[in-house]
């Protein structure tokens, strides 16, 4: 395992702090941003770094996230390295540039603070802001930790401007809680950054003149299923890269980071699969279960789009239930996009495992270590039963109870 040059000592920082300190060692050549909570701090610290003379980034204040992210697919045309940060609503507004970006194949890199989308207006975490766009084809990398959010974006540069990919990129960590958390991290020097993320140089530029290529144009059928295509073949592409950036990351910085993580999974007969910071709380019910002699364990996917299906099917194929947690609802009567996809993966698995799903924490509701254990006790009694006793259901609170008037009940 390689140690970085001039290795630095730990620090405490948020999640934001972490975010805005990885952009500036990136040192983009644009950044257009219009602030939101919780990701509000990554574009004031950044805006400071620009300020103080930090970095050569033009950033660029707009009056709202549709025009900010309509600056990014302008910049990133132009040829530029560019980035921002948003969440929740923001998000949404920017939802039909999302699009543009993507079909354009503008390796942009977007941090989202994951936060609840209105109505009504909750500024606290889940993650419908982002699974809203996950068809959008932009790359999702999900974050349990303030130090893999600060990792994940140099490895989004990397992946966004691989020649096979050339797709936008977005860094997930969830919002107050890694946003605002602060948490011990270890940075890499501004050396070792610059090297790793190399220069950026489009192949395609507005202001190469001598080179002038088409932008946005009109594509009626034919030729607009030839581009989706394209941009299909590229996303899927993205997996392979992910892995291979992933290793050249841990090569240079002794940090592992791959499609997902398995936690205590070897012999695992039952299993929870989750998303960024709730893997670390449900990992606590995981230890303390195991210390009960229960054989137990956890997937948490890291790469959400693309979906490393074959990946995810291999990893849980031993098992006998799988208990899928979304913090988000999917609004279709059949669970969340986690279970959902999760379900399809396991359907060509021979003897695939019984599986069911639950949606949690919901505008920041709180997630504990009691909630994962009950799980663990759905998915141990369904081992026992060999039968799923309701396929979908909301956790972490009681549908029966009355809303008292601190919000303490339903």
């Amino acid at each position: 395992m390689a140690i970085a040059r001039n290795k630095r000592e730990q620090m405490g920082l948020t999640g934001n702090s972490a975010v805005a300190m990885a952009m500036k060692q990136v040192n983009p050549d644009v950044f257009p941003a219009y602030p939101i909570t919780p990701s509000t701090t990554v574009v004031e610290e950044f805006s400071s770094y620009v300020a103080d003379g930090a970095v050569d980034t033009e950033f660029i204040a707009v009056e709202s996230e549709h025009s900010a992210m309509s600056a990014c697919v302008g910049a990133a045309a132009a040829g530029a390295r560019v980035m921002t940060a948003t969440s929740s609503q923001g998000l949404a507004l920017m939802w039909e540039v999302l699009y543009i970006a993507s079909g354009l194949r503008l390796p942009i890199v977007l941090c989202d603070g994951n936060r609840a989308l209105s109505s009504p207006i909750n500024i606290h975490c889940d993650h419908s802001d982002t699974m809203g766009a996950r068809d959008s084809g932009w790359i999702h990398l999900y974050s349990e930790t303030v130090q893999e959010a600060y990792d994940n974006i140099f490895q989004a540069v990397r992946i966004a401007e691989h020649p096979d990919v050339m797709l936008p990129v977005m860094v997930c960590l969830d919002g107050f809680i890694t946003t605002h958390a602060i948490e011990n991290v270890t940075p890499i020097g501004d050396e070792e950054a610059q090297e790793f993320v190399g220069e950026y140089k489009a192949k395609n530029s507005l202001l190469d003149t001598d080179n002038p290529v088409t932008v946005g144009a009109m594509a009626l059928q034919e030729p607009y299923m030839v581009f989706k295509y394209q941009q299909s073949e590229a996303i899927k592409k993205a997996k392979d890269v992910v892995i291979e950036v992933g290793k050249e990351f841990e090569e240079k910085f002794g940090r592992e980071y791959g499609l997902f993580e398995s936690y205590r999974l070897e012999d695992a007969e039952v299993a929870v699969v989750i998303l960024s910071s709730a893997a670390g709380t449900t990992k606590v019910a995981v230890d303390e279960l195991r210390a009960r002699g229960k054989k137990v364990g956890l997937l948490r996917p890291r790469l959400f789009r693309p979906l490393p299906h074959a990946e995810i099917a291999e990893a849980l194929k031993g098992l006998k239930v799988v208990a899928c947690l979304d913090r988000t609802d999917s609004m279709s009567g059949f669970g969340g996009p986690l279970f959902n996809d999760v379900r399809s993966v396991l359907y060509e698995v021979e003897n695939r495992p019984l599986i069911f799903g639950r949606i949690f924490g919901l505008g920041g509701r709180d997630y504990q270590v009691k909630d994962a254990l009950a799980v663990f006790e759905e998915l141990l009694s369904t081992l026992e039963t060999g039968k799923v006793d309701e396929l979908i259901k909301y956790i972490t609170f009681d549908p029966e109870a009355p809303l008292s008037v601190d919000g303490s009940g339903c």
